[in-house]
């Protein structure tokens, strides 16, 4: 059986790298929206701390080099890729916008856009979702790279959702997102979706009942009496060559034909749904996308993943998947919410490709200077040593060496663990000011992890930091702890029981979510 995967990492060079022409059926991103706005991953609140955050990604876009190269390959075109109408579009927007944030954004979103035009198989379709901050430039890129090729545009959809509605006095409030819907050619899979819930309309008990004064029926005789049930009826028997029984239901969708404005509750802070991720989208929405636009067994692919939402639902719906995300912190959200809601057997059927999986991929990562995602090596160590239950701190210049937080318990009340990534030289020094941190923060231990083997010295001034009661391990644990990186790469795993600090997902027990028919 296909594996599923899930790549860390840019989703250009990914796309480019790893996947082929025409293998996609469905692919649907939710991108950044050029919001300039910088999006968290919100925690659990454990005991008496207020709730923490940590950057998840930033979306505010600088000209740079990465810009200007996305721009000369643009023009240049060396590959062919670009259509005609793509490069002289981007022409026009160099003369109108010049080179700035607007214009990094608008390149980044042609090069990938691009790519995925060259991924969907003849059929597939693609789903754009955005916001009003940069739509109007993004429907003209993608008609300037489907149309010209025999794709085309299919429609516009408007999410419209209900959130709280805040303090809006200068402007009508904004609630709803722009979905555009393009297919690669006018051969495209595509199923008309009904809204709404199925209702057992049809009891055949009481037909029987008036059926059996009236002849015999033979699979060919229909009640008159009623011109819906004898609809039914009639389909029942010639779908499945016998008269029904008493038991027998006809179960129909109440509905009207999903049109271009869904009116679909947001992720709300209470749902179950939740799990911390700022920019999440609820599962009703991918539903509809995946219901109308592919097939148990087609392959759906998500550029820019987030906490997993698609993979999830497809996932659930039978279809094999594809995700990509530049950060770790999604990419461990997204294993843990795939292992929360179809249980640990689920990962076995998905290849995890972009993780460090030897030192000279961590040192690559260690060494990473995209501001976009920032203390990604830092990331990638505390949430894979701690197996995605510690939160990562984002306190710039206040945070004393600390990268990331764990909570344990120190007798009966949840207490700090603190983690220290150090990529660089390390010395018993180091070890000396954590133990001090910790002192200060009444933390109940800490973690130094680094990419350099701990001198004698360090491991004894470890050894004087004394050991931590935990109430719910059998063994007791040093307070401070020396983990290289390498031991991470070999499966060392932290053995402390410590609080979840990022939501679960609900188990899957049995299929949820808005009952679609075909029209």
């Amino acid at each position: 059986m296909r594996k599923n995967q899930l790549y860390y990492g840019d989703n250009l060079e990914i796309m480019k790298k790893y996947i082929a022409d025409n293998s996609i059926d469905l692919c649907y991103i939710d991108p950044p929206f050029n919001s300039k706005r910088n999006y968290n991953q919100i925690y659990n609140r454990i005991g008496v701390e207020d709730k923490a955050q940590s950057q998840a990604f930033i979306d505010t876009w600088l000209w740079d080099d990465e810009a200007q190269s996305g721009l000369e390959k643009i023009f240049k075109n060396d590959d062919k890729s670009y259509t005609l109408q793509t490069i002289a579009l981007t022409n026009g927007f160099l003369q109108a916008l010049g080179q700035g944030s607007m214009l990094a954004y608008i390149v980044s979103m042609i090069q990938r856009i691009n790519e995925i035009y060259r991924i969907l198989k003849p059929t597939g379709s693609f789903y754009l979702h955005c916001d009003p901050t940069m739509s109007h430039y993004l429907k003209i890129i993608l008609d300037s790279v489907f149309c010209p090729r025999g794709g085309e545009f299919q429609n516009e959809i408007i999410w419209h959702y209900k959130t709280y509605q805040g303090n809006c006095k200068n402007h009508f409030p904004r609630k709803h997102d722009t979905i555009f819907f393009y297919t690669k050619s006018q051969n495209y899979y595509f199923k008309m979706l009904k809204d709404g819930n199925f209702k057992n309309m049809v009891d055949f008990k009481r037909w029987n009942k008036y059926l059996s004064h009236n002849q015999e029926i033979k699979g060919k005789f229909y009640p008159k009496t009623d011109s819906r049930f004898n609809g039914y009826y009639k389909k029942f028997v010639e779908k499945n060559g016998r008269i029904p029984r008493d038991n027998d239901v006809i179960l129909k969708l109440e509905g009207e034909t999903v049109d271009t404005v869904w009116n679909l509750k947001a992720v709300n802070p209470n749902s179950r749904e939740r799990l911390g991720y700022t920019t999440q989208k609820p599962e009703k929405l991918l539903e509809r996308i995946i219901s109308a636009s592919s097939k148990e067994g087609d392959t759906i692919l998500d550029a820019y993943c987030g906490c997993g939402t698609t993979v999830s639902v497809a996932e659930r719906m039978n279809r094999n998947w594809i995700g990509i995300d530049i950060t770790y912190q999604a990419i461990s959200l997204i294993l843990k919410r795939l292992e929360d809601t179809y249980g640990s057997e689920v990962l076995e059927n998905v290849e995890t490709m972009g993780i460090p999986q030897d030192i000279e991929s961590a040192l690559a990562l260690a060494h990473k200077k995209d501001d976009k995602i920032r203390k990604e090596f830092e990331k990638w160590a505390i949430l894979t040593f701690s197996n995605n239950h510690a939160m990562i701190n984002e306190k710039k210049g206040k945070d004393l060496g600390i990268d990331g937080t764990a909570y344990t318990f120190d007798g009966a009340t949840p207490k700090k663990l603190l983690f220290s990534v150090k990529s660089g030289r390390v010395t018993s020094s180091q070890i000396r000011d954590l133990r001090g941190t910790i002192d200060r923060e009444n933390a109940a231990g800490g973690i130094l992890i680094t990419l350099e083997e701990p001198t004698k010295d360090m491991k004894q001034e470890a050894i004087k930091a004394g050991r931590i009661n935990n109430l719910f391990s059998a063994e007791n644990h040093n307070k401070i702890e020396i983990v290289t990186i390498q031991e991470i790469l070999d499966g060392k795993r932290m053995n402390i029981p410590v609080a979840g600090i990022i939501k679960s997902a609900s188990r899957l027990e049995k299929p949820q979510g808005e009952q679609l028919s075909f029209a």
